[in-house]
């Protein structure tokens, strides 16, 4: 039987080490009369404790495949090397081994790190048992030394990619999302089955379900770029008040996300407008995607939110550029040619025009130079922006010194009051700027039967060519 066992230990595909504890046994009986309980907290205390009782271990024999791992000629070989196998590395864990047996267990198990006599560093699972009969003095002890290098480095490789990936999470500089879409799957699965297959009709005529499917929405995780977009100070804030970073221009949005859903497009992106939760608008490009592996159920999904806010206003700035007149902020000349095609080509009537251009500018340019002039201008364009204000009507700057008011709908009666509002802001501001008046020539018409607006148009700018000859008359008169 004896024969037997040793062949086993021999041949055994794992490292075997049978080693001789009873010094340790000895120590640990010392340490207990000495008072210590505690022994992890004591060995922790100093490692020097740790190697003294590592050092009272007697290693009996070894299998080959110890020799092997250990890169051993024999076993005398490998125990003149143990202090290249078993550095300090290995000490921390092997305070466990030692608690274990403290404690009366006959069995002990940890993870730790041994080296081969070159020096390549070994990941070992040790397992160690005391042979049955041997228990009171640790005589006989059985270890086996499992080479897990691999799997610890994958392991390792699997935590630095977690990692990883939760520091590009983390401190992405986009607002990263991380969320369930399952529920509302189950409910666009349902809708199939029931034989829907009219997605968008549907949704026109059961708006609720949109509103449905938002709920069902679970947030899993935000990342810190999401509380700075939002302007909240941590996520339990910003779970708290999604009804006002999600305000009602999202409904649409989300909308047309369940479309796509439907459609099969489990990755697609979009322009939306947010909230911060200071009240500011944040217009963000919106991009969704289903996580690999939980295309069947939506389980996992990520949505990310690029803040193009800036970008947004830029665009706006340009359009109103396009359009704008920048010293007056009235329309432009562009705009005004835009408008008369588009109110030519309605069947809206009458259309009317007032025609307006400022007497004296160029003299005052001329003489007080063009900033005084410039001031007018501001000032005359503020005059006709409180004019149209609310009505629907546009003032356009056609020229350096003439304005246009294009009236959709508006008969002469319309047209005369608009020209007091004009003549009492007018004067309102000339009483303001007393020692700079501003002098307007004044010319308007209305479509008359099937005239088309260009014809009325020629007849308001006579009108008003009159006025201005006349002022100018009056002057060469007091002259």
């Amino acid at each position: 039987m004896a024969i037997l066992e040793s062949s086993i230990f021999e041949i055994s595909p794992i490292p075997m080490w049978l080693e001789d504890y009873s010094d340790v046994k000895i120590q640990f009986d010392l340490w207990k009369s000495q008072g210590v309980t505690d022994l992890k907290s004591y060995l922790e205390e100093d490692l020097e404790r740790v190697i003294l009782c590592a050092h009272k271990i007697k290693i009996l024999k070894v299998n080959s495949k110890t020799l092997q791992l250990f890169e051993a000629k024999s076993l005398n070989h490998l125990c003149e090397n143990l202090n290249i196998i078993f550095q300090r590395d290995m000490f921390k864990s092997h305070i466990i081994e030692l608690v274990s047996l403290w404690s009366g267990s006959t069995e002990f198990s940890s993870t730790t790190v041994n080296y081969t006599i070159s020096g390549k560093k070994l990941d070992i699972k040790l397992r160690g048992i005391v042979l049955p009969g041997f228990e009171q003095n640790l005589d006989q002890v059985l270890l086996t030394t499992e080479d897990v290098t691999d799997y610890q480095n994958a392991c390792r490789l699997e935590e630095k990619n977690r990692l990883l990936a939760e520091a590009r999470f983390v401190y992405s500089p986009t607002s990263l999302w991380v969320e369930d879409f399952s529920r509302i799957k189950m409910r666009i699965n349902q809708l199939r089955q029931i034989g829907i297959e009219d997605f968008r009709t549907f949704l026109d005529v059961h708006a609720d379900f949109v509103q449905q499917c938002i709920e069902e929405i679970l947030i899993l995780d935000v990342n810190q770029a999401t509380l700075d977009l939002f302007k909240a100070t941590d996520k339990n804030i910003l779970f708290k008040n999604l009804n006002k970073i999600f305000a009602k221009e999202m409904q649409q949005t989300f909308r047309e996300q369940l479309i796509e859903l439907w459609n099969g497009k489990i990755h697609h992106q979009r322009e939306a407008i947010n909230y911060a939760l200071d009240g500011s608008v944040r217009n963000v490009l919106l991009q969704f995607t289903v996580f690999p592996g939980y295309e069947e159920d939506w389980g996992l999904v990520q949505v990310a939110l690029t803040d193009i806010t800036a970008r947004k206003k830029a665009e706006s700035y340009l359009e109103y550029l396009g359009k704008h007149d920048v010293l007056t902020k009235l329309f432009n000349r562009l705009f005004y040619t835009e408008e008369l095609n588009r109110l030519e080509r309605g069947l809206v009537r009458p259309i009317s025009a007032i025609f307006i251009d400022m007497n004296g500018l160029k003299e005052i340019n001329d003489t007080l130079g063009h900033d005084i002039g410039d001031d007018m201008l501001r000032r005359m364009g503020n005059i006709l922006s409180r004019t149209v204000s609310n009505t629907g009507y546009t003032a356009s700057r056609i020229g350096g010194d003439e304005f246009v008011i294009l009236m959709s709908a508006a008969d002469e009666k319309i047209v005369e009051s608009t020209i007091i509002t004009i003549t009492e802001l007018l004067n309102i501001d000339n009483q303001y700027y007393s020692t700079l008046p501003i002098s307007i020539a004044i010319g308007h018409a209305s479509t008359l039967g099937n005239e088309n607006v260009e014809s009325m148009l020629k007849r308001a700018d006579q009108v008003m060519y009159q006025k201005k000859k006349d002022y100018y008359n009056a002057l060469s008169a007091k002259a």
